[in-house]
């Protein structure tokens, strides 16, 4: 007996033919759609027995592929549920014609006894498991003669669902309208390459042609992420895998603003329909060229299962767009349509800002969504060498491997990306002598920008808003709250409104500060460190607190910094103190709300002592909230610097600091000191005093950030003369002590008297050592520090000392000094 005959028994008579429809040849029959039975396919052709030796050979044409793609839409039927489970086992299909076709037409072989045919011939298969990581659905073909309890896969097919020859699987009748109507493809991406390298040919291939291809030989079949399957087009074998579908429902009315998003999820699926757009892209690793009409590149740049929350930044949407709409944009189209605009593309992007801000994280991450080769990141100074001509030769070779493939493929070429890291030390200024005199410095620069022809494309990376605050942490903080260490108490949205101009890494540091307290809670001293409680662990909104105290921005303000000149509290001894802060209150306010101002300035001007530094503290002080920077300038600011440039390129960094964030306000103390001031000449330094003049009129170079400035200074004749006061938009006199009353109300409220009758003792004193009662003129400074100094007198010479003291600084007053 024939072994085959012994294995599949005699062959029967061949079945007569499928009804076609008229007018139609047997090859181009129609494949109906699927609905809830078995999915509908006519091969009349291949209804012979499966021992039979068949003499068909493969065509794109032929009913093993379905026909042609003119069928009409599906009509859904009731839901019913799949058949029952059968174990398979893999085994091949003898008769290698069928074994071609069934591969070629991403077809399995099963048993009729295990799943008879369905009306149109062909049934979707549903395959499970304990091996599987999850379930996949096939286009399966009862085939007359097929052993029972076996199954037909395909080498793509296996690789796919992951099973070696030897597995045995678990198959059902898959309905698809059992996981709810968004059922049929809308839209699919498919990366293609040769199935042998040693068949490779440079052979255009159009896009369009192949997906008229893949229509017709695929049609009504079920496609997923992630599935791979082998095509035969004009005698050149290709593999396919597919990369995103995207699905939608047929029963909805289309909108043209609803785009149907792409799904990566291998556990998704879709219907091929005639109207799916297949879209094929070229492997990275193939030599394919692919050619075609559609607006689409043969290689996408952009990796399809890439997710923006997996690169761990926040804050930093626009930034991105920026970046992508300057650097990758004009990648996304075919090279002869971006030939057709006469532009080139990008070749080099430099990202700017603050520190901590997300720069160097950006570029690194940046490649995690790029469908490239992997990055080179260098950091500055690995590119410098001691020997001569060796640093240009580092930067040469970090552009070889791109040149090379330039020169081989063209324009189909990949991406390639290098990440130069801290650049700025190493790329000093053309001309600024950098290098120590050898000219390395403006070599290495040379260099690079003559293999980046220039990098014009410059994106800031400022710091982030309240959206992006909140944005940053609940990336930090996911960890912890998934795993339920996060308390309940702890309000994000809270945090991101009070971290005030806090960059990525600060707001970083920031929960990883408020950690340590809650780790603090839970040890112990003693005799070594003892953990307690672990299960109780929890990062609660106090430690977040008491983080806020710790962890300051710097580009914020220092509270000890504003505290300083009000350690004794602002006074109001008269009404003047009262007009002058109600005043100033009012332009800091409305700079706030302004819309056409975007900066304004102030000045406090007044004798010594009169308090015109603490005045602008306080105000700056009582708007912490709405100005998130706030920077003091004093003489001491500039003691460190050796020159009048370095003084000028220390005030000019505080405008710039300034200029990131939105609301930013500036107090320069004491200008005569800044400028070193000295009347006798006079004597002043020239280039500090054109420095503030400069950026004290200068406004914000950004849309919608404004500066407030206010400045103290002692002699409003000396401003006028150096043409100071032009520049500021108000100013305002900020008086001394005048009189007796005024006095009188200083010393009272400094506290300072234990009983009513030293007061009283005190006041006479001074009102018999004078003899104008309405001329005292001195600063309210010399006399709180004379009250604190007095402090813990006895009461009997207390009086004495301050009426004494007080005294000597009236008569000096009076005498001009």
């Amino acid at each position: 007996m024939d072994a085959r005959n012994a294995l599949f028994g005699r062959r029967g008579p061949a079945p007569s033919p499928s009804p076609r429809p008229p007018n139609r040849p047997v090859g181009q029959q129609n494949s109906p759609m699927p609905v809830r039975q078995a999915p509908p396919n006519n091969y009349a052709n291949y209804d012979n027995d499966y021992s039979k030796e068949s003499s068909n050979q493969y065509s794109p044409q032929s009913s093993a592929y379905g026909g042609s793609s003119g069928y009409a839409a599906p009509v859904r039927a009731p839901a019913t549920r799949g058949s029952r489970l059968v174990e398979l086992r893999l085994a091949k299909v003898q008769d290698k014609t069928i074994q071609s076709q069934y591969i070629y037409g991403n077809i399995c072989a099963i048993s009729p006894n295990d799943f008879p045919r369905g009306e149109g011939g062909d049934i979707y298969l549903r395959l499970s498991g304990p091996q599987l990581a999850h379930d996949y659905v096939v286009m399966a073909r009862p085939t007359p003669g097929f052993p029972d309890g076996c199954i037909a896969l395909s080498e793509p097919q296996r690789q796919w669902i992951r099973v070696a020859q030897t597995d045995t699987i678990m198959a059902d009748v898959y309905q698809p309208f059992e996981e709810g109507d968004n059922v049929y493809l809308s839209n699919m991406d498919v990366n293609i390459k040769f199935a042998s390298v040693s068949r490779a040919t440079n052979a255009p291939f159009s896009s369009d042609e192949l997906a008229a291809a893949f229509h017709k030989m695929y049609p009504n079949q079920v496609f997923a992420p992630g599935q791979q399957l082998v095509m035969d087009f004009k005698s050149t074998i290709f593999v396919l895998k597919i990369t995103t579908i995207s699905v939608m429902n047929l029963g909805e009315k289309p909108s043209a603003e609803a785009v149907p998003p792409n799904i990566t999820d291998q556990r998704r699926r879709g219907i091929l329909l005639p109207q799916t757009t297949v879209n094929f892209f070229k492997d990275p690793q193939s030599p394919i060229n692919l050619t075609g009409s559609r607006m689409q590149r043969s290689d996408p740049i952009f990796r399809p299962d890439f997710k923006y929350e997996d690169m761990g930044i926040g804050g930093l949407d626009e930034e991105f767009a920026t970046i992508f709409r300057r650097a990758f944009a004009s990648r996304v189209f075919p090279q002869e349509v971006v030939n057709q605009l006469g532009i080139m593309h990008v070749k080099g992007l430099l990202l700017y800002g603050p520190p901590g801000t997300g720069k160097t994280l950006i570029a690194r991450q940046i490649s995690k969504m790029l469908n490239a080769r992997e990055p080179k990141i260098i950091n500055g100074p690995e590119i410098l060498n001691r020997y001569v001509g060796q640093s240009e030769e580092n930067v040469r070779k970090l552009f070889a491997d791109a040149e090379k493939e330039y020169k081989e493929k063209g324009d189909a070429s990949g991406l390639h990306v290098i990440v130069f890291d801290e650049l700025d030390a190493v790329c000093k200024q053309r001309g600024s002598g950098s290098g120590g005199g050898t000219g390395v410095g403006d070599s290495v620069v040379n260099q690079l920008l003559s293999k980046l022809d220039g990098v014009d494309q410059l994106v800031e990376i400022s710091l982030p808003d309240e959206k992006g605050r909140q944005d940053i942490l609940k990336i930090h903080t996911n960890t912890m709250s998934k795993s339920g260490k996060l308390g309940d108490d702890v309000d994000l949205a809270d945090l991101a409104s009070r971290t005030q101009n806090y960059s990525g890494a600060e707001i970083s540091g920031l929960v990883k500060a408020a950690a340590s307290h809650a780790f603090a809670r839970h040890t112990s001293g003693g005799t070594g460190v003892h953990v307690s409680k672990l299960e109780s662990l929890r990062v609660t909104m106090e430690d977040f607190e008491k983080a806020l105290a710790e962890v300051r921005p710097a580009f914020g303000y220092s509270e000890d910094e504003l505290s300083r000149a009000i350690q004794h509290g602002i006074i109001h001894y008269s009404n003047d103190v009262t007009r002058i802060i109600e005043t100033c209150e009012r332009y800091v306010d409305s700079l706030v709300t302004a819309k056409n101002i975007r900066n304004f300035s102030v000045l406090l001007h007044g004798p010594t002592g009169a308090g015109k530094t603490a005045l602008a503290m306080w105000v700056a002080r009582a708007k912490t909230s709405s100005y998130p920077f706030i920077k003091v300038i004093t003489p001491g600011t500039l003691l460190g610097c050796r020159d009048d440039l370095e003084k000028k390129e220390t005030i000019r960094k505080v405008w710039s600091d300034a200029y990131k964030s939105k609301l930013s306000m500036i107090i320069v103390d004491n200008i005569e000191g800044l400028i070193d001031y000295v009347p006798i000449g006079p004597r002043f330094s020239s280039i500090v005093l054109q420095a503030l003049k400069t950026v004290i009129t200068e406004a914000p170079p950004k849309k919608g950030h404004r500066v407030l400035v206010m400045a103290t200074a002692k002699s409003m004749q000396t401003l006028e003369a150096l043409e100071l006061t032009s520049i500021f938009n108000d100013d305002l006199y900020v008086p001394p002590v005048r009189t007796m009353q005024e006095l009188q109300n200083v010393l009272l409220e400094s506290k300072v008297f234990e009983d009513r009758g030293s007061f009283t003792e005190t006041m006479n004193m001074l009102s018999s050592s004078t003899s104008d009662p309405d001329r005292v003129n001195v600063g309210v400074k010399d006399i709180l520090q004379l009250a604190e100094s007095a402090r813990d007198f006895p009461d009997d010479t207390k009086s004495s000392f301050l009426a004494d003291r007080i005294s000597a600084l009236m008569l000096r007053r009076a005498r001009g000094y």
